[in-house]
């Protein structure tokens, strides 16, 4: 068991190495796995030769350089000031599938928010697209991470502007929750242009990050920030992608750790969504609406509706009923034996259901002939243009 001096011991070790190693880097991942934080954290700070495997020379004076501004105890005073906690893999709030991510796990996150990021992620899907998106794609991210939240599920993507921007949008009007994970410090919001969003979100959400305060985001970081956004959730939507998006780095993260993958698909001419249509291609499940993300995501039973067009006056009719309606002209009349010759049957259970159908409508008698009413001449032409 644990005492609290080892556990504080371990929390600034942590800190400490957010400061120094960068995301996603499995060979400190490795050393950290087998030597422990706090080792590790010791033998950067005292800066001695090469004493971990797996390193230059080169990097290793590149880690002690940053060892020695580092200082995890103010990181943590910053943090407190602007409502941010650290928490650290093993803790009640640590997410458990995380570690999924194996020796590229975060050594730990930082998180704004009042709610519990380990609860939260269990029941939570990440929608996420083009930044440039168009207005269908907005449209589409917004529709289904508002779905969503209806369902109680809640929604994960970057904060980022375009689809990711839409998807939080959409789960706050819906009064649902939100989680935008970061590639930058969460004391400092980014893009700047998302800070009112940023700060709604955290006020009913939650902004993770595994950067320590006011670091700044880079190209490096936002990829390797996907992989949480993937790890975090039960599966991964795609909303408009080209070939070369950010996006579809988290779509295959998502398939790499077993999570589901799905995309919306857009217009075939249209470059960003190129990137989508190539993951459907591929292993990852068409979507169109909320329903149909819970149905891959959600429990036994949680079922998308059976899709089919409108039923149609004519289709609640019995079987021979419609091969009389379907045997009569579209344009003048026909006697009964006319009419039991095309619809297979006799000329008295013609007449049987002639009567039957101008009871309901569908048919009107002149002299010895019978005919199609207009209310019935449109649906069988609703009928036929269907087949």
């Amino acid at each position: 068991m644990n005492t609290g001096e080892e556990s504080d011991g371990e929390l600034l070790a942590r800190v400490f190495l957010t400061r120094v190693i960068e995301p996603g880097d499995e060979v400190a991942g490795r050393w950290v796995r087998e030597h422990g934080a706090v080792e590790v954290a010791r033998r950067v700070r005292e800066g001695r030769e090469v004493s971990l495997p797996g390193v230059t020379g080169k990097r290793w004076g590149g880690l002690v350089a940053r060892g020695k501004v580092a200082e995890p105890e103010a990181d943590l005073r910053v943090a407190r000031g602007a409502g941010v906690r650290f928490v650290c893999p093993g803790d009640g709030e640590w997410p458990g599938q995380l570690d999924d991510l194996g020796d590229a796990r975060p050594l730990g996150l930082w998180v704004r928010g009042q709610p519990s990021l380990r609860m939260w992620a269990l029941r939570s899907v990440a929608v996420v697209g083009a930044r440039a998106c168009t207005e269908y794609g907005a449209h589409m991210a917004a529709t289904l991470a508002n779905g969503l939240a209806e369902r109680g599920w809640v929604v994960v993507s970057g904060g980022a502007y375009g689809v990711d921007g839409a998807a939080h949008r959409g789960a706050l009007g819906a009064g649902g929750a939100t989680v935008a994970v970061l590639a930058c410090g969460v004391d400092r919001p980014y893009p700047r242009g998302h800070t009112e969003l940023l700060n709604r979100i955290a006020e009913q959400g939650l902004v993770v990050g595994e950067l320590p305060p006011e670091e700044h985001p880079t190209p490096s970081r936002f990829v390797l920030r996907n992989r949480v956004i993937a790890a975090l959730t039960r599966g991964t939507v795609v909303v408009e992608a080209a070939y070369r998006s950010g996006s579809l780095v988290t779509a295959r993260a998502a398939q790499r750790l077993g999570r589901h993958t799905m995309g919306v698909p857009g217009p075939a001419t249209s470059g960003l969504s190129a990137g989508v249509h190539e993951l459907l291609r591929g292993d990852a499940v068409l979507v169109t609406d909320a329903e149909e993300i819970v149905e891959l995501v959600g429990d036994m039973g949680e079922l998308a509706p059976e899709r089919r067009g409108p039923v149609l006056p004519r289709d609640l009719l019995e079987p021979d009923a419609r091969r009389i309606l379907d045997a009569l002209p579209s344009r003048g009349t026909a006697t009964p034996a006319e009419v039991g010759r095309g619809a297979q049957t006799t000329e008295e259970d013609a007449i049987a259901r002639l009567y039957e159908l101008r009871a309901l409508g569908y048919v009107e008698r002149h002299g010895d002939g019978w005919k199609l009413t207009r209310q019935a001449m449109i649906s069988v032409r609703g009928a036929r243009s269907r087949c």
